[in-house]
Order: C-alpha cells, then structure tokens, then sequence
C-alpha cells in the first residue's frame, strides 16, 4: 500500500547501515522500502530516534529499522547504532527521496546573452534571463524566472530556484543552493547626509558565495561597497535572513530565519544566529559562538561565548532576568512598602 512517504527505491537492512556508516542488529536481509516519522512509519519504513523521548516509546514504534544512538541498549528486532542518528537519516532521505532534477537544456523562451559560457548539463527553465558574459559550470539547473547579471560566476552543481536575482560580477562556488525569491548583490544600505538630504554611495563591490552553501528563501545578501561581502564555505541560512554589504560569514555558520546583520560586521566559523537576532555593523564575533532567539549584539563578541537577550548578556544571566521579570510588579509594591515604612521611621 502506498502512501506519501514512498519511494521507488528499495535497500537492505545491511546495506543501509553500511551506507550510513553505522552497525546493525537484526535481519540484515529486512528489505527497507522508504522512510518515515517516527510516530508514521511502517514496518516498510526507517525512521530514527535520537533522544531520549523517542527511545522510551521503541516498543511502540512500527518502523521496520530504527536508527539509534551507539550507546542504545534496548530489545527492538532491527536496529542501526550510530553517532549521529540524525545526521544519519539525513542521508537515508537522500537515498529514498533524491532532489528533482531539471533535463537539461535550454528552454526556447528562456533569454540567453552573448557570450555565455555553459558547461555539460546544464538546464535553464522558461522566462529565464541569463545576461551578458555570465559562466556557468557543469550541472547547474536554473528555474523559471531566475535573473543572471552580467559577468557572473557560477561554479559546478548549482541550483537557483524560481525568482532568483544574482546582480551582476557576483561570483557562486560549487554545490551552491539558493532557494525562491531569493536577491544577491542588490545595492547596499548606504546614503551619505547632504544637508536635510541623502546622497547615494554607490557599491562597486561584489557577493561572493563558496562552496556548499544553502542560502534560503526571501534572502537578500548585499554587495559590498568595495571588495565583497562574503558567504564562505558551508554555511547555511534559513529563510528572510539578510546580510548588509561588506560582511563576511564564516564557514559552517548557521543563521535562522529573519536574523538581520548591519554592514561590515565579520562572523567567525561554527557560529549559530538564533531566530529574529540582529548584529550591529562593524562588529566582530568570534568562532562557535551561540546567540539566542531575538538576540540584539551591539558589542564584539570572543570565541566560545553564549549569549541571549537585547542587549546581549551571558545566556545564564538571561536566564535569571526572565525568572525576575514576572514579579517585577510584586517586588514594586514591596518597594513602596519600604519606603513609606522608611520615610515614618525617619520622620520619627
């Protein structure tokens, strides 16, 4: 019987846990036809539990294979031990449900300027405009009413996904994928006061993006005013993230959705930007930093630290302020206690 979670594919139980790297116990021949959630899945299905929520409910799993920790002890027919079970089932969903790719080729009523450079398959969908001295890798697949800009650089395995801009000399590594309705390279944010008005300072710079980076949806990542504002290797941004002119994400940075960083701040590697934070221009942020959910940085930040709040503060103290803040109003009226018992004994 199928269902929405069903796959053309089929694999061992034994081949699956080779794939994944991990050790197995069970039927090695159990063949495993899809994946699924934990609590959805079938005895056709692999799912995964990683924490102990799920590993107390094993019993009344009816997955086929269950992905697990290494340290798992438990009585479960078919099981596959790794280090990271997420990561791990992150894979089998590749295996069963691979991305959809484009044919390719070039779509009649898409636009083509003069000299493009194309590699092999490449697939460019309708309403497409790719403009003037662009290059363009191998397997680079570009959906409907993706805009190109002159003298672009696109690497190997890229996808654009519908209503993509790219502006012009912006440069994109390999196995780059940037989501719908995404903008790289618009104009910075940047007027110089001329009197009661503002004067625009043009930006001459470029974005550029290396390799394996995702950027998401309803992103817009400015070009620098010189040089380049700069996305490097790995990192990943959720979706209506925007990154101002001139900064430079370090690698494997990861940036949830509607986080907001000003012009020319500089983000070290490994970091994590919770949701809805904002990081003022010119600072800088040091390696495998966390900053909590509607964070607001307003100062430099050294490696390893984790902070929450607006303005920031050590995710400890944040903590105590939040447990302080409901009784505020209690702790008020006991103040004034205080002081009108203070004020008769002085008036004594």
């Amino acid at each position: 019987m199928t269902n929405r979670y069903s796959s053309e594919m089929t694999i061992t139980l034994a081949a699956l846990s080779e794939m994944v790297a991990g050790k197995f116990s069970g039927d090695g021949a159990k063949i495993i036809r899809g994946a699924a959630p934990f609590n959805a899945a079938t005895a056709d299905d692999v799912t995964w539990a990683g924490d102990a929520g799920f590993l107390k409910k094993m019993d009344a799993c009816g997955a086929g294979v269950v992905i697990v920790p290494q340290d798992f002890k438990g009585t479960s027919v078919n099981l596959i031990f790794s280090k990271n079970p997420q990561a791990a089932f992150a894979r089998v969903l590749t295996f069963f449900y691979p991305p959809k790719k484009q044919k390719p080729g070039v779509h009649p009523q898409s636009h083509i300027g003069s000299n493009v450079v194309m590699g092999k398959d490449v697939a460019v969908a309708p309403f497409a405009v790719i403009q003037d001295h662009v290059t363009l890798g191998n397997r680079v697949s570009i959906h409907s009413n993706v805009v190109i800009g002159d003298n672009v650089v696109i690497g190997d395995d890229v996808t654009l996904f519908p209503n993509v801009t790219i502006l012009e000399r912006c440069r994109i590594g390999n196995r780059v994928i940037i989501q719908a309705g995404t903008v790289i390279g618009s104009d910075g944010f940047g007027y110089a006061p001329d009197g009661r008005t503002y004067r625009k300072i043009q930006h001459m710079g470029i974005v550029q993006i290396d390799d394996d980076v995702e950027i998401g949806a309803g992103n817009t990542i400015d070009r620098a005013t010189f040089g380049k504002t700069w996305i490097q290797r790995g990192v990943k941004t959720d979706n209506l993230v925007h990154i101002a002119h001139n900064v430079t994400v370090g690698e494997d940075t990861v940036l949830v959705a509607q986080v907001g960083i000003a012009g020319s701040a500089t983000i070290g590697k490994h970091v994590i930007v919770a949701g809805q934070s904002a990081i003022s221009g010119h600072l800088e942020i040091g390696d495998d930093v966390i900053i909590g959910p509607r964070g607001g940085v307003s100062k430099s930040l050294p490696s390893g630290v984790v902070v929450s709040g607006s303005p920031e503060m050590p995710h400890r103290t944040w903590l105590k302020v939040q447990r302080i803040m409901p009784r505020l109003p209690e702790l008020k009226k006991k103040m004034d206690e205080f002081e009108k018992r203070l004020k008769k004994l002085e008036d004594k």
